[in-house]
């Protein structure tokens, strides 16, 4: 687990008109873990993908994959890596299967390991009674299983899943996760973008919180919780005009309260030690004549985390 797989140093990635998508980002992430970069749209989460994938070019900085430069060895880095992007790059004019067996044979296999691979890959991604169908009959989630076969067919030292539950169904989504919890298992290296909070506490060993390209915190989900340093999340929603009020009066007339901030449309507080803590919150705005309209009441999440770096809401 100590063996970096994974590594930038300086990272950089300006586009045309001087937007700066990845600011100088570090990153080393070891083998065998589920490394998240985890993030609002617009976070810089897929251009980082992308250069680590030889997709993009980085326009400072360095990234190694496997100990491959990549952008000085690109065609050497794609041998040790699987992609599965964003959208379906499934070839609609082959069966499910020949997706696999031509996958393998690009990688150099011979027909009878290509043969082999792809069918050991379609039982392994519960795929198997699809083998000989359009892939254009797929369900989302199925075709997003046949994308992650794909990537794996050549043995690569890692996987890079780019958001790779977007617009998927509940079923499906949990149906992917459980499929990338046993590539876990067997010691792949998985690097996941997402910007689903359940998502990345549920599947990865270790965060990258990052937001304007710049990584803002790093560590276990848990340890990333930990920094909060409060045990329940409060949000209150009241009129806009009382927002910023309401979170300067319940920061200082609350027990136990380590911040309070207006977050869009509501008032966020971490407190540590909730007793009795809305009938608390509902006392203070109506000394200070504020209406409150809603109250919600939660354990610290990632979100919570990425609220106390930024002050904005994750899923913005």
């Amino acid at each position: 687990m100590n063996d970096e797989v994974i590594r930038t140093v300086a990272l950089t990635k300006v586009y045309p008109g001087g937007t700066r998508a990845v600011d100088e980002l570090d990153l080393s992430v070891r083998a065998g873990e589920i490394y998240g970069l985890l993030g609002p749209n617009g976070a810089g989460k897929t251009t980082t993908a992308g250069m680590l994938t030889t997709r993009v070019i980085p326009t400072s900085g360095q990234a190694l994959v496997g100990g491959i430069d990549v952008v000085a060895h690109p065609v050497a880095a794609k041998q040790v890596i699987g992609v599965v992007p964003q959208t379906n790059t499934l070839d609609r004019a082959l069966s499910v299967f020949e997706n696999l067996y031509f996958h393998g044979r690009f990688f150099g296999m011979n027909a009878r390991t290509a043969k082999a691979e792809a069918t050991m890959r379609l039982d392994q991604f519960r795929l198997a009674d699809r083998a000989h169908e359009p892939v254009a009959a797929l369900s989302g989630g199925m075709a997003q299983r046949l994308m992650v076969a794909r990537a794996i067919m050549h043995r690569p030292t890692t996987i890079f899943l780019d958001e790779p539950t977007a617009g998927l169904d509940p079923q499906s989504r949990l149906a992917l996760w459980e499929v990338l919890g046993e590539l876990h298992a067997q010691g792949q290296t998985i690097l996941l973008t997402t910007h689903y909070m359940e998502e990345a506490d549920q599947l990865c060993d270790r965060l990258a919180i990052i937001d304007h390209g710049k990584l803002l915190a790093l560590g276990t989900p848990d340890e990333l919780k930990a920094t909060t340093g409060a045990d329940t999340i409060v949000t209150v929603s009241a009129a806009v005009d009382d927002l910023d009020r309401l979170a300067a009066v319940l920061g200082a007339e609350i027990d136990g309260v380590q911040r309070a901030m207006r977050v869009d449309h509501s008032v966020v507080i971490a407190v540590h030690g909730a007793n009795r803590i809305v009938p608390q919150v509902f006392a203070v705005a109506e000394r200070h004549d504020v209406d409150i309209t809603d109250v919600s009441v939660a354990e610290p999440s990632l979100e919570t985390v990425f609220i106390n770096l930024t002050g904005k809401d994750l899923r913005e």
